[in-house]
């Protein structure tokens, strides 16, 4: 398996602090910048403990790492407060890839089984302070969870023996060689606490340690070589670049065989400046890194088509593509459904935000949740009684309407389709 390199962070009072036993040591106010650096020096997770002492702080908390979800690029493991299943729905809900379970609180254990099969086991992992509990709940876990986290030091070569579940182990500060040995252990799955923490600007430098002593790690790996490719007069590759969730063209640029090696080892859009010649990490001055999601090459192996998660805007002139110089326009009807909803809704925020006389949808808004849900629920009536009739056109307008009222309830709630689509995509 490939080992995993994760971040972590403990909240309380909604700053992160230095850990379960000392919470008055305040390592960063802004959890959220701290979160995004993790993310942005190449951690695999990050490990997420809400130290909460009251109710009021835990909601808190969980706005926190709703927050924390929507702007890193990587999995996020919510853990802390966990007392029922709705805890850990809510983790999820929040944005969580996965919720931990404390195997040191007996109602935790005995919930495992319920919320496992409620999200799966691949969303649940469990947090074991001592390996006598690894020991006696081991069938449990390794039906019900994907991966256990050792959260106490000093424990991992006891758990090694007593499991076959994956194992994130909390290490201690530790020579280089002392981590590659300890790296090469079978069940383990990754490490995470202080070491990575403190070391969160090598993580980079550390798989590429670990790659070259034969420990897998992730990284970009492809069978597809510089030499692969045609290079231009210039002995580069023209890289297009595109939104991976919208598909919207961003830029145009180049890559020469450094920036191309740049990008596989970083996972970030790297690139080779014609005009400064030298070498150009997207983002870098900017803070408007380009993740990768995916690299392609096209038919004559000339190109290369990169669809990035976009941070900011694409393009120097602030706009979010460097396409937005008009030559000609045909008028054509937009049906990417995309496209539309997003149309849609921002016409409705408009109108809350800008009252138009004589606007059903300011009518709606000024009548109040009540009067939304009122109409929303007719509406999802008239689709039922629609369905029974024969005719699929009557269905149609029903859902447009149903699907209009639905967006005017997103906009007073707040809700983005970006939300909506983000947790489709995760079920």
């Amino acid at each position: 398996m490939n080992k995993k390199f994760i971040s972590c962070m403990y909240l309380y009072k909604e700053k992160a602090v230095a850990g379960f036993t000392d919470k008055n040591t305040v390592i960063d106010k802004d959890p959220v910048t701290l979160a995004k650096f993790y993310s942005d020096n190449n951690a695999d997770e990050l490990l997420v403990f809400d130290l909460s002492d009251s109710d009021a702080e835990h909601e808190a908390a969980l706005d926190l790492i709703k927050k924390i979800c929507s702007v890193v690029e990587i999995p996020v493991i919510g853990a802390g407060n966990v007392k029922r299943m709705e805890d850990i729905k809510k983790l999820i809900y929040a944005g969580c890839k996965k919720a931990a379970l404390n195997y040191s609180k007996a109602a935790d254990i005995e919930i495992t089984e319920e919320v496992s099969l409620k999200f799966g086991s691949k969303k649940i992992v469990a947090c074991i302070d001592n390996a006598q509990v690894l020991s006696e709940q081991t069938a449990l876990l390794e039906k019900y969870v994907c991966e256990a986290i050792l959260v106490r030091e000093g424990i991992l070569s006891e758990c090694l023996e007593n499991t076959s579940i994956p194992l994130i182990a909390m290490l201690p500060e530790m020579n280089l060689d002392k981590l590659l040995s300890t790296l090469t252990q079978e069940k383990l799955g990754g490490i995470t606490g202080t070491l990575v923490n403190d070391n969160a600007k090598e993580i980079t430098a550390l798989k590429a340690l670990c790659l070259d002593n034969g420990i897998r790690v992730d990284t970009f790996e492809t069978d597809v070589r510089w030499e692969d490719f045609k290079l231009n007069s210039d002995g580069m590759v023209p890289v297009i670049v595109q939104d991976y969730k919208t598909d919207e063209v961003l830029m145009l640029a180049y890559m020469n065989r450094e920036a191309y090696e740049a990008t596989l080892k970083s996972g970030k859009m790297t690139y080779f400046s014609r005009s400064r010649q030298e070498l150009w990490l997207k983002g870098e001055t900017s803070g408007h890194f380009q993740y990768v999601k995916s690299l392609t090459a096209d038919c004559d192996m000339d190109t290369i088509l990169a669809k990035v998660s976009q941070v900011g805007a694409a393009c120097h002139t602030g706009n979010r593509s460097c396409f937005f110089n008009e030559i000609v326009k045909k008028e054509y009807q937009e049906d990417n459904p995309l496209k539309i909803f997003e149309s849609v809704l921002d016409v409705i925020k408009d109108r809350k935000v800008n009252p138009k006389e004589g606007s059903y949808t300011n009518y709606l808004f000024d009548k109040g949740i009540d009067k939304i849900l009122k109409k929303l629920g007719e509406e999802c009536t008239e689709i039922v009684i629609a369905a029974k009739n024969p005719n699929p056109n009557e269905i149609k307008y029903e859902i447009s309407d149903f699907l209009y009222h639905m967006m005017v309830l997103m906009v007073e709630k707040g809700v983005t389709w970006e939300e909506i689509t983000t947790e489709l995509a995760q079920r």
